[in-house]
């Protein structure tokens, strides 16, 4: 009887989880993972055009790009690559309660990630504040009375737009785990179909490797 009651609530919870346009579960994660790769593949190559201009032009001005990321507050960045870093780990310990069914779990270290997430934001918030009040920000409000401010300011616009970029990014992950948290709260999570768990991760992790690039080539140039 136990095991006639399983069976009916494993189809139930298959034909919820089922898209009609797949032939089985498998399938179905196996299409939407491979999505997820190309989706990450062409972001990779939307952050490779910063990096390969921003190597390009640290190339051409050594001497300015040393002397403006002596202005970025290094403790703060290393704070926020520990932040990130740590979200990971949560990010991947929710994946990993999603496969187990341990919704209580999931839902857990996924708050916990959006906290660690919300806390790099806010100190992001704190660093860009800083530069505007120190006038660094480049456009109208850049000031820099060093020989090379035009090097200078043009670092300080890789600089903006790429953690920029990479701060909006994170906000959409964000976001995507605050929906993935609703979802497993509703029980659309299972061991059976953790699919969106399981994307959310990649995006996550995604997003958190492309920070531990941009913390060595803007904070630490020596």
């Amino acid at each position: 009887m136990r095991l006639f009651d399983y069976e009916t609530r494993r189809l139930q919870d298959e034909l919820m989880t089922l898209d009609i346009q797949f032939e089985s579960l498998e399938h179905q994660h196996e299409t939407r993972t491979l999505g997820m790769w190309i989706f990450l593949m062409t972001e990779l190559m939307l952050f490779g055009g910063l990096f390969t201009a921003y190597i390009a032009y640290r190339y051409v001005y050594p001497t300015a790009f040393v002397e403006a990321s002596h202005h970025l507050h290094a403790p703060l960045g290393t704070l926020n690559t520990a932040i990130l870093i740590t979200s990971s780990l949560t990010m991947a310990l929710a994946v990993h309660n999603a496969q187990l069914g341990k919704r209580r779990w999931v839902a857990l270290f996924l708050v916990l990630t959006i906290v660690l997430g919300s806390a790099f934001l806010g100190i992001k918030g704190i660093e860009y504040t800083q530069h505007y009040w120190e006038r660094l920000a480049p456009g109208i409000s850049f000031e820099y009375s060093g020989s090379q401010a035009h090097a200078v300011q043009l670092f300080f616009l890789l600089y903006f737009a790429m953690t920029g970029l990479h701060a909006i990014h994170l906000t959409i992950g964000i976001v995507i785990v605050a929906v993935v948290l609703l979802l497993s709260l509703l029980g659309r999570v299972s061991p059976m179909y953790w699919t969106p768990v399981e994307l959310t991760g990649l995006y996550w992790h995604f997003v958190d490797v492309i920070w531990v690039f941009l913390f060595p080539l803007l904070y630490l140039i020596r």
